[in-house]
């Protein structure tokens, strides 16, 4: 799948014709695009839109996102903006107006709050192994709250000094490994045993964000510390349902502080350097021979084509906020993007060639703004990732120039407007 020609960038004719073909968002694997979901079902048979973000980042979205996939209930679904990404639309405030997310009409009924439509749900189409209010579910519940709330004292708290930080970074642990016994208790890989229910899809949002954040923010790798939850993670990445929803590390570590109020760093070695690896790769973020702590997925042979498929797909509006916020002009950006795509897809692994010169920060601008699953699997995102910092690499102006910092009290830069606006 390489493009040839080392001295001249391809294409968009060119590249677009080496981009994956368009898979089914209707019928196929789980995807962050899809509108519609049918399982093969008429579209008569529709009783439930699900309102969720246009980020797919929202935790209490996932939670129903899943539950609907794992189901295979029909719905249709209408994206919104969150406070931090940009206005509220105001058709959307009319029909809730706390503007809150996610919330679900069913059979013509508006219901919000995550536990409250999962509720519901369950009355309509039967419980998922276990019922929110099944007896063994309640503590479980329970417990994801406590893990959560020793998350929050670890991860939010800028006031932890060394010594703090390790007392609660002791306590978060104190928490996983209550959960990793009731996962030693079971028959299988999940909370109940061997079939995944209601209570891990209640705990799958944050504990894929405590993943995510510890790593960036403490130097604390989770599932290598708790090797019970890591086994819990494998088998969920086993199923297209989660695959379809799961962020990255990069994503989360940078939406999560004006959702949080704020994410603070302890400074330790270890989170110095894992949070460099997250931001600028080389990925895997661990060295050789090490388990990968974003994903146990190794391969994706759709990865590359899927990566260019979207990036193809999206380039006007990519390129013209990359030179809104850098400032570079059209021509040479452009160039950039060809050429790192060029690079993506040069299965060789070599260098195809240099971009012109100055505009590693637009490349890095990119990288930066990739967000999981919204655009792409944790896989194909990691492709790219690599390939625009690789040739970002070799500007021949300034090779280490970066792009604009991302904010930590809104994520305004990731707007979706644009997008939709854009043919």
């Amino acid at each position: 799948m390489a493009l040839a020609s080392p001295a001249v960038p391809p294409s968009w004719s060119e590249l677009r014709s080496h981009g994956q073909a368009a898979f089914d968002r209707v019928e196929g694997p789980t995807n962050a695009q899809a509108q519609l979901r049918l399982f093969g079902q008429p579209e008569s048979a529709v009783r439930v839109t699900l309102f969720r973000d246009h980020h797919a980042w929202c935790p209490y979205c996932q939670k129903i996102w899943l539950w609907l996939e794992e189901q295979r209930i029909p719905y249709r679904i209408r994206k919104v903006t969150m406070f931090c990404y940009g206005s509220k639309e105001r058709w959307y405030k009319q029909l809730v107006p706390s503007g809150m997310l996610p919330a679900v009409e069913l059979d013509g009924h508006v219901i919000t709050e995550s536990d409250r439509i999962l509720e519901a749900l369950e009355r309509a189409f039967g419980p998922l192994v276990a019922g929110m209010q099944d007896p063994q579910v309640l503590p479980l519940r329970q417990l994801e709250r406590q893990l959560f709330r020793a998350w929050c004292n670890w991860l939010c708290d800028p006031r932890l000094g060394a010594a703090a930080d390790d007392r609660a970074r002791d306590q978060f642990q104190r928490q996983a490994r209550a959960m990793e016994q009731v996962l030693a208790g079971g028959s299988g890989p999940f909370l109940l045993g061997a079939q995944l229910s209601s209570a891990d899809l209640i705990v799958v949002p944050y504990l894929e964000r405590m993943n995510a954040s510890l790593a960036y923010y403490k130097g604390f790798l989770l599932r290598q510390s708790h090797p019970l939850l890591d086994r819990w993670f494998r088998a969920l990445e086993q199923r297209a349902t989660y695959r379809g929803t799961q962020g990255d590390f990069h994503t989360h570590a940078h939406d999560l502080p004006p959702q949080m109020g704020g994410c603070y760093a302890n400074h330790s070695p270890e989170q110095r350097h894992l949070a460099a690896r997250i931001d600028a790769g080389p990925w895997p973020i661990v060295s050789p021979g090490e388990a990968d702590p974003e994903t146990s997925l190794a391969q994706n042979p759709n990865a590359l084509g899927e990566a260019l498929a979207r990036v193809v797909r999206h380039a006007p509006t990519l390129l013209a906020r990359m030179q809104a916020a850098t400032g570079l002009s059209a021509e040479s950006l452009d160039g950039a993007l060809r050429v790192s795509l060029a690079q993506l897809m040069n299965e060789s692994g070599g260098i195809v060639q240099a971009p012109p010169p100055g505009t590693a920060p637009g490349l890095r601008y990119l990288r930066d703004r990739i967000s999981v699953p919204r655009d792409m699997g944790v896989l194909a995102a990691r492709c790219l990732r690599q390939a625009l910092e690789a040739t970002a690499g070799l500007d021949p102006l300034d090779p280490g120039a970066q792009g604009p910092a991302m904010a930590l009290e809104h994520r305004r830069d990731q707007d979706p407007v644009p997008f939709l606006q854009a043919p």
